[in-house]
């Protein structure tokens, strides 16, 4: 199973994976680590990220770049319009509403969505992360903006869904740079303990993010999320553009603007130039030659001075800042540590600016560019069963608060309820009960519209269906199900109907006990004033009723626990009505859970039909690319093969082809050439082929007869040097040698055999490949020369080789003195013994005693 995370950003894509030895982010085709999100279309086929920004300038009508922030957009959407004067492709209104970008593909004027636009980007990953993991790639986790809406985010997932990804869970991207930060921290303080709060501050090509997180060992808390959706790094690169087309247009009088071609080859320029500003301080050129009109453009700039022209950026920095430490109620003497990630993040301004607002050094531990598909890709490993990671929960923050109307029966007022604050713990489910006597419409929308950056503050709308009254006239218990799932999506994902049945006396279930104790009577806390509307026939029944669910990866945090009991905490009160049944009550009903059907329908959401028609598209799409690939490999060998040969026929090869026949080789070459440039500029694959096919007819034999010139000599002094020394263990047992006195005559007659029989095969070969010129066919070739040698040690070496048996040693017999030994073996040891000085009684020889002799004297 593969564990892949993917940070899909404006301006460029990252790839990280989990393997043996942790995660690594991989490099493409091209060794880069970084895919651009660009899209070219051309006449037979697409091409996707660095090839497709090789190609931006050159075929910018057709080459679609920073299109993230269009899903779950409409056309008419003030954001969209603004940007489409930026833009060098077209963008038109779909069917739907939605965005459509208009390209010239295969010939034909086409229209692709967002999704399938963003569809195509996901294809060039999956396939780059397959090249690299050697197998098919299924489940991911794909990284969004923290800021992005419901619509935004179903939009992403619908091009996940096109391209056949199983998207674990949508990420923000927040979320990931501090999972990817604290699963490897080892000093994060205990359960028990106060938490660590860190600062991310991420600012990229398009956006500026902040979070402030609380960390525990294995826990993750999101405390509270903050963003600029409009600065990035891209706006300070409009700011270099905007001043340098003004100083062109007054230095050459040349209008930047109104060239897009010009205009994209500045923006590349600006791009380079404000890198270049991060680490110099000193006055750095820009020069842009054939800018326009043939005409070359310089100018220059140094970092005070850009930094005096992103003034008015610089100063938005802070706005999130102060909004996080607003919401989360922190003071900057509570942050541990500020990370920063983000490629603007390296202007020495911006660091700066955050350093100067949280009193304290910025910390730069992570990666700025891979920090998010990392922790993509942990996440991906946590969900996955293919992997085992240190246990680490996680638990993210709800960016805006979301709130539900619904009418009541018998009236016209509407009643209104917060299911989710800001910043309320996320993944999340809540239970709201309602009185009704048929079905009912809920509709859930952003409660604060000013603070969501999206002109729609609807997210949907919900029917439940198939509500009925009871059988005695009262209204039904409908139990909603609530929830912000693991992708930060709201639904209401289910609806049931308590329903009274009576039963016999002795048939009252457990389960029937407990459903009677959930149906708890009103609250009248404070909090839900707006959601407990009565009306003349619910008499003191609320309308609605609130029970939470924490679904999270981790167990609700103290805060949160406190937050989310309120409601609970209010029916201990009324606990002890519960426990005496109103005389109302028989024990001989029963009370079931009917499951009701929902009807969503949502502010953004492709419908099947459409949907499958996207990823019946991307994959004949798919297919065509694959097709172009090889036809262009075809095209690509005939053109290789024509400049090698060309240049090996007046080198290496020039002697093994007669002078006629290589005048008509080297013509062929040379129309083959031109054929390619001409007729065979776009032809199908299968000319190709045939072409290549014609030249190695004539080709192949040339170099086969060089490689065997090559290789035969080799071949044959390795055979030579077989024979000889086959032919001198033949000898040598002739002579009585005593090394193969143990081999039978019969089996050495063979070898001598095979030895002469061989000889004389290489002999004859040998000559007759003499008479032959090096343009000719050879007599034999290596291959079978190599056979011969195999054959000969085969015949050979089992003969050679033989072991000679073991001759077994006398056995002596044992007396009780010690071994038999023969008295001539017992004389000849005395003798050679003989002069030996005689061992000391206790077995010890001293110094300077040899030959000394101990005399006593009286």
């Amino acid at each position: 199973m593969s564990v892949v995370g993917l940070d899909v950003g404006s301006q460029s894509c990252y790839i990280a994976v989990a393997r043996a030895g942790g995660i690594e982010t991989i490099a493409n085709e091209f060794s880069f680590f970084f895919s651009p999100s660009v899209i070219s279309f051309g006449s037979k086929n697409r091409t996707i990220g660095v090839a497709a920004k090789n190609q931006q300038i050159t075929h910018a009508n057709n080459t679609v770049s920073n299109f993230k922030r269009f899903h779950g957009r409409a056309f008419n959407d003030p954001f969209i319009q603004k940007e489409k004067e930026n833009l060098s492709y077209d963008l038109v209104p779909l069917k739907n509403g939605g965005v459509g970008i208009k390209v010239m593909y295969m010939g034909e004027e086409h229209l692709f969505s967002v999704e399938q636009i963003t569809a195509m980007l996901l294809t060039k990953l999956k396939e780059t992360a397959e090249n690299s993991l050697k197998k098919p790639v299924t489940d991911c986790v794909i990284s969004v903006p923290s800021f992005f809406t419901d619509a935004e985010r179903r939009s992403v997932l619908d091009a996940a869904q096109i391209v056949g990804l199983n998207c674990l869970r949508l990420m923000n991207d927040m979320t990931a740079v501090a999972l990817n930060y604290g699963i490897y921290k080892q000093d994060l303080p205990s359960l028990d303990e106060k938490p660590r709060i860190v600062v991310f501050v991420d600012m990229g090509h398009s956006a500026f993010q902040v979070s402030a997180c609380a960390f525990n060992k294995g826990k993750l808390k999101v405390l509270g999320t903050a963003f600029d959706p409009f600065l990035g790094g891209k706006n300070f690169d409009e700011k270099l553009v905007e001043y340098f087309c003004a100083e062109f247009k007054t230095k050459y009088k040349l209008d930047a603007k109104s060239k897009i071609r010009a205009l994209l080859r500045l923006y590349q320029e600006c791009e380079k130039l404000k890198k270049l500003m991060s680490s110099n301080s000193t006055d750095l050129p820009l020069n842009i030659e054939c800018f326009m009109n043939d005409k070359d453009v310089s100018g220059k700039m140094n970092r005070s001075q850009f930094e005096e022209l992103c003034a008015e950026l610089l100063q938005k920095i802070e706005v999130p800042l102060y909004s996080l430490m607003e919401q989360t109620h922190l003071k900057v003497e509570d942050v541990s540590a500020v990370e920063i990630v983000g490629g603007a993040t390296r202007i020495p301004a911006v660091k700066e600016r955050i350093a100067k607002f949280f009193g304290k050094d910025i910390s730069t531990t992570l990666n700025a560019d891979e920090a998010v598909a990392r922790g993509c890709a942990l996440q991906c490993a946590i969900l996955s069963p293919a992997f085992k990671v240190r246990e680490f929960s996680v638990t993210d923050a709800v960016p805006f608060p979301i709130s539900l109307v619904w009418n009541h029966d018998s009236e016209d007022t509407e009643g209104i309820h917060e299911v989710f604050s800001r910043n309320h713990a996320a993944p999340f489910s809540k239970v709201l009960t309602f009185l009704r006597r048929g079905p009912f419409e809920l509709e859930a929308f952003y409660s604060d519209p000013q603070g969501v950056p999206y002109p729609e503050a609807k997210i949907g709308r919900f029917v439940v269906q198939n509500v009925s009254a009871q059988k005695d006239g009262e209204k039904s218990r409908v139990k909603v199900k609530v929830r912000v799932n693991t992708h930060g999506i709201f639904t209401i994902s289910t609806a049931s109907m308590v329903e009274k049945v009576p039963t016999e006396e002795n048939e009252m279930s457990s389960e029937a006990d407990m459903e009677c104790l959930n149906q708890r009577p009103p609250e009248n806390t404070d909090t839900d004033k707006n959601v407990q509307q009565d009306n003349s026939e619910a008499g003191t029944q609320p309308q609605v009723q609130t029970d939470a669910q924490q679904t999270s990866q981790s167990p609700p945090s103290p805060e949160l626990t406190s937050e989310e009991n309120k409601i609970p905490d209010a029916d201990k009160a009324n606990e002890k009505k519960v426990d005496q049944p109103p005389e109302a009550k028989k024990p001989k009903i029963k009370v079931v859970n009917v499951e009701l059907p929902i009807e969503a329908n949502l502010v953004w959401q492709l419908g099947k039909d459409l949907l499958n028609m996207y990823i019946e598209t991307e994959g004949k799409m798919i297919m065509q690319d694959k097709l172009e690939k090889e036809r262009n490999d075809a095209k690509n060998a005939v053109e290789e093969y024509v400049y090698e040969f060309r240049d090996k026929l007046c080198g290496p090869y020039e002697k093994f082809i007669c002078e006629q026949d290589h005048q008509n080789f080297l013509r062929l070459l040379t129309e083959t050439e031109d054929w390619l440039y001409e007729e065979g500029e776009d032809q199908a694959k299968q000319a190709y082929v045939d072409k290549l096919e014609e030249l190695m007819k004539i080709g192949t034999p040339v170099k086969v007869r060089f490689q065997e010139a090559e290789e035969r000599p080799k071949m044959f002094e390795e055979l030579g040097q077989r024979l000889q020394h086959y032919a001198k263990i033949a000898a040598d047992f002739r002579n009585k040698d005593e090394k193969y006195n143990h081999i039978d005559e019969s089996e050495m007659k063979k070898v001598e055999k095979s030895v002469n029989e061989v000889m004389e095969w290489m002999n004859n070969v040998m000559n007759a490949q003499a008479k032959k010129s090096l343009d000719q066919d050879p007599v034999v070739r290596a291959q079978e020369i190599k056979i011969k040698i195999k054959e000969l040690n085969n015949t050979c070496e089992p003969v050679v080789t033989q072991p000679k048996p073991k001759i077994e040693s006398p056995k002596l017999e044992r007396t009780p003195n010690g071994p038999n030994i023969d008295k001539k073996e017992e004389d000849l040891e005395d003798k050679n013994n003989f002069g030996a000085e005689p061992p000391h009684q206790n077995g010890e020889c001293y110094p300077n005693e040899k030959n000394s002799v101990n005399m006593d004297l009286d």
